[in-house]
């Protein structure tokens, strides 16, 4: 079945060092419009993110929201500035031999609170890392992303074919309702000419000249026809599993074009008002494909 093009999905991990959430949701659009927001010190994650769409993603207007929370103190590394501490050290040593000071009250607690002696830098997130996570939880939010639409476009492609069903109803009585019609149509003809004309031979051969005229001029045999073979198509492309959103809107422009065609040509009340009834029909299954990928 097809995907709609509305959906909404979330996922979100979080480890010691940082929380990650994406977030994704769509509405309906002519073509794919992806709308990506990353934090700024990781806008290099767009590419990846925008790819990672555009492999399961036809069309629509999709928000994208990726959130990164750094924990506090989780990218500080403190570390040991040995050069510095031997040093003191050294110094130290010195003053206690020339001047006969002893060294043991000097111990670690004391190195570390000398400046500099302890060093805290800020570590760079590797990206590669970061790359890494992010694609994990893209994935999940893009798996129940699709679920969601999955589901609303087995009930939107459910809907299109009942009222596909429908249609080929009103056709099946368009057809049968056709022939009925033109002899109609003949005998009111030739109740007219009999009066005039007293059942005369003349008569006869005017009434079937204006009969098959008549027939003529309202045969709806073609528009039929193609009318079945656009539903058999709108049947196969709805139980496909490739999006044809697109080819669906072309499909049903060329469904009203047949019942129009099909309206103008039916000289009969009957038909005339079926065809009212199929066109809105064909209406209410337009506006489902606009929510169809």
């Amino acid at each position: 079945m097809l995907k709609s093009m509305t959906g909404y999905g979330r996922a979100k991990t979080e480890n010691e060092n940082r929380e990650i959430s994406v977030e994704i949701k769509s509405v309906n659009h002519r073509y794919l419009d992806l709308n990506i927001k990353v934090p700024r010190l990781y806008a290099y994650l767009e590419d990846m993110v925008k790819k990672t769409l555009q492999q399961s993603l036809v069309r629509g207007k999709v928000d994208v929201y990726v959130s990164i929370k750094e924990k506090e103190g989780s990218d500080i590394r403190i570390s040991p500035n040995m050069p510095v501490i031997e040093g003191y050290l050294n110094a130290a040593k010195a003053i206690s031999e020339r001047f006969g000071l002893p060294m043991e009250d000097f111990g670690l607690v004391d190195v570390m609170k000398l400046p500099d002696a302890i060093a805290a830098d800020k570590e760079e997130a590797d990206a590669e890392v970061i790359s890494a996570q992010v694609a994990e939880v893209l994935n999940a939010a893009v798996c129940e992303y699709n679920t969601m639409r999955e589901t609303e476009g087995v009930r939107l492609c459910s809907d299109i074919l009942y009222r596909g069903k429908l249609i080929s109803e009103y056709v099946d009585f368009i057809e049968k309702r056709s022939p009925e019609s033109v002899e109609e149509y003949r005998e009111k003809i030739a109740v007219r000419m009999n009066e005039i004309l007293d059942g005369s031979e003349i008569a006869q051969q005017k009434i079937l000249s204006e009969a098959a005229l008549f027939a003529d001029k309202v045969s709806v045999t073609e528009e039929l026809v193609r009318l079945r073979s656009h539903l058999k198509q709108l049947e196969s492309m709805v139980n496909g599993k490739a999006a044809v959103g697109r080819k669906l809107d072309f499909l049903v422009q060329e469904l009203n074009r047949e019942a129009n065609t099909t309206g103008s040509k039916a000289n009969d009340y009957e038909i005339a008002k079926t065809v009212v009834e199929l066109k809105a029909e064909i209406e209410k299954i337009r506006e489902q494909i606009q929510n169809l990928e």
